[in-house]
């Protein structure tokens, strides 16, 4: 029988798991067990702190349901979601393709049809806006018929998961390019606004003194035949919060303006944004990019 100490425990963990069939599994639970170990010991865990950390995460898998991920939400607060994202996105977007960005737990599948420039603000109501623009391949071409889905929170900063029955749908929509790439969404202009903190993430965030807010965004996921399906957001500058998203999810390529009377729009007398989607081929094997949530269930924090 070994004699183990705080030096050797991590060794023999890892050797008893050395058998494990999966070569992917097997590399990840090495590391994940070497650097929790290393972790343990850098700070020097107490068995305080330790049932702490078990009582903490059994509390965030206990206020997860159908309609609330909140271990999304903790990995979303503590960056490790952005960091998913972006090395997914470093190692398959080419070109001059549109930066990524999460997905979000509130995507849902089979959204609303609408036309061009039709509102997708079908029960909420505020001040409108225009998102408008093409949607151009690796050289610059229009791409025709590519879906555009767009989806985010109403007026008031509540997506439709919260502000309706979960049923309804609502500020959320998809709309198709023409034949030369262009797409317009009519909309009502997103509010920023703070996470869930009625659960055992938004008390860690109260705790570590975050405003726990995000900025004002547009979700939007474009897909067409033979491209790489792109999954990204446009956050709004004027935010107060833009700097300080606590999610991490702005990037600098990824933020907007609303400007009056803009040149092009489909409604001139709304405030709008003009933004053009760049999207790569499909290369085989590659990811879809959908980064933050479960696509094939309805799910939100």
């Amino acid at each position: 029988m070994a004699d183990l100490n705080e030096e050797t425990l991590t060794d023999a963990v890892i050797a008893q798991m050395a058998s494990t069939p999966d070569p992917r599994m097997r590399e990840v639970m090495e590391s994940l067990v070497r650097h929790l170990h290393a972790f343990a010991r850098d700070v020097r865990l107490t068995p305080q702190e330790w049932l702490g950390a078990i009582d903490f995460l059994t509390r965030v898998g206990q206020a997860c349901t159908p309609y609330r991920q909140e271990f999304i939400l903790l990995s979303d607060t503590i960056g490790l979601s952005r960091l998913v994202n972006l090395m997914d996105d470093k190692a398959n977007r080419t070109g001059e393709a549109t930066e990524a960005s999460l997905l979000g737990p509130f995507y849902r599948e089979n959204a609303p049809e609408f036309g061009h420039a039709e509102s997708m603000a079908t029960r909420a109501k505020g001040p409108e806006m225009i998102l408008f623009g093409r949607i151009l391949d690796d050289e610059g071409r229009g791409v025709p018929n590519a879906v555009v889905e767009a989806w985010q929170t109403d007026a008031d900063g509540a997506y439709d998961l919260q502000a309706n029955d979960p049923e309804v749908m609502d500020m959320r929509g998809r709309y198709h390019t023409d034949a030369d790439g262009h797409y317009a969404v009519r909309t009502l202009i997103p509010l920023g606004y703070s996470i869930p903190m009625d659960g055992p993430v938004g008390a860690m965030v109260r705790q570590q003194e975050r405003h726990g807010m995000r900025p004002a965004h547009i979700h939007v996921l474009v897909a067409a035949d033979g491209y790489r399906e792109l999954v990204t957001a446009l956050y709004l500058g004027h935010d107060a919060n833009i700097d300080t998203d606590t999610v991490f999810g702005v990037s600098e390529s990824l933020v907007v303006n609303l400007r009056e009377n803009l040149p092009g729009s489909p409604v001139p007398s709304l405030p709008s944004v003009r933004y053009d989607f760049r999207i790569s081929k499909r290369a085989a094997g590659d990811t879809t990019g959908r980064v933050g949530a479960d696509p094939s269930k309805i799910a939100a924090e």
